[in-house]
């Protein structure tokens, strides 16, 4: 690569790294304020005994959790706050830990700060004339398929489970009530300021610091406790690097064959993305497939639906369900791979189908 190509590279790729740092501040702040635990009492005294009551607003959270603060935040705060309640009352863990994994990476389609292959694709949108609000409204129809689609398989394969009652309510824990409400108010205030057309990375960054300088005014010693993934933005930096290389030397060519180039269906774009995804990681290939698939915004719209909603099928898909697998594991929940992807086939297959479905019907 030339210098200026390399200059051009870190240009596109410098806002994304910083919300990925910055979010995960926000994120590592909000957990340690409480903002998740309270969440999750607030979710089991309302599901007033009833698991499926209980389970249903856990799927509104992760939800809810997934489009404002991104599929990292569901998957690894929310993750060990579901697991812990789940024991707490009582009832089984995995249709409540599938649950926030699958949604974070087929609940990640609305917004572009869901997902950090939405991030790197906004650069493509914008040079197709797609600012955030033609975003979401080219997205909000296969993202409610995707979570509906999603909402339906887990019930279908957990409803034994779901079909029960509890009879203890997760304890409330005590918090600092002043960063509680301050990091409460930043969560929320964030959903508004990133569908504001005001690049995503400033409110992120904004919020960050903001959340950093009360958590150091109330409890300084935590602030070393604030851990920022560096080897996965490195990681990530590296996969930016490699792929780029690689379409300068070949892979664009040998990619268009597979999309069909511009003459290829939605589906054929978004099934080669969910397929890519699992076998290299949802990022690296967006960034492959981007090059062949970018002469409408409904053709990256689909290859977004492949790589974010199809990624669930092998742990290594995403980078949220290899965190989440982790976050599983220091829980006490083993997570095996061979059965975790036989059922995450069905709701890959469900989900990608469904927000196609709503795609090439819009």
């Amino acid at each position: 690569m030339t210098g200026q190509e390399l200059v051009d590279l870190a240009a596109r790729i410098g806002p994304v790294m910083v919300f990925l740092v910055a979010m995960t501040v926000v994120a590592e702040v909000a957990e340690i304020a409480g903002v998740f635990d309270v969440a999750a009492h607030w979710t089991a005294h309302a599901g007033r005994h009833r698991t499926w009551l209980l389970w249903l607003l856990v799927v509104a959270l992760a939800t809810a959790c997934t489009i404002v603060l991104s599929i990292d935040t569901t998957a690894v705060l929310l993750t060990p706050v579901v697991i812990a309640m789940t024991r707490q009352l009582g009832i089984a863990a995995m249709p409540f830990a599938l649950t926030t994994v699958w949604l974070a990476n087929t609940a990640s389609l609305l917004l572009p700060v869901s997902n950090l292959s939405n991030l790197i694709a906004l650069h493509r949108f914008s040079a197709l004339g797609v600012g955030t609000h033609e975003y979401i409204a080219l997205a909000w129809r296969p993202a409610v398929a995707a979570v509906v689609a999603t909402v339906v398989v887990l019930f279908v394969l957990h409803r034994r489970d779901l079909l029960t009652r509890y009879d203890v309510e997760a304890p409330a824990q005590p918090h600092d009530r002043v960063l509680l409400w301050v990091a409460g108010g930043i969560c929320v205030a964030l959903g508004p300021a990133f569908v504001s057309g005001v690049t995503p990375a400033f409110p992120a960054a904004i919020g960050a610091v903001a959340l950093v300088a009360v958590l150091a005014w109330r409890w300084p010693a935590r602030v070393r406790t604030v851990a920022v993934p560096w080897p996965m933005v490195l990681a990530v930096c590296v996969l930016f690097v490699v792929v780029d290389v690689a379409m300068r030397h070949g892979l664009e060519s040998v990619l268009a064959s597979l999309v069909g180039g511009d003459d290829g269906s939605l589906w054929r774009v978004g099934l080669v993305g969910a397929a890519g995804a699992n076998v290299v990681n949802n990022l690296p290939a967006y960034l492959a497939l981007e090059p062949v698939a970018d002469g409408s915004g409904e053709r990256l719209m689909a290859l977004l639906v492949g790589v974010n909603a199809g990624s669930i099928v092998t742990v290594w898909g995403s980078l949220a369900t290899l965190l989440w697998r982790d976050r599983c594991r220091r829980a006490g929940l083993t997570i095996a791979a061979w059965p975790y992807a036989v059922r995450s086939l069905l709701c890959a297959v469900a989900a990608v189908s469904a927000a196609l479905l709503a795609l090439t019907l819009a």
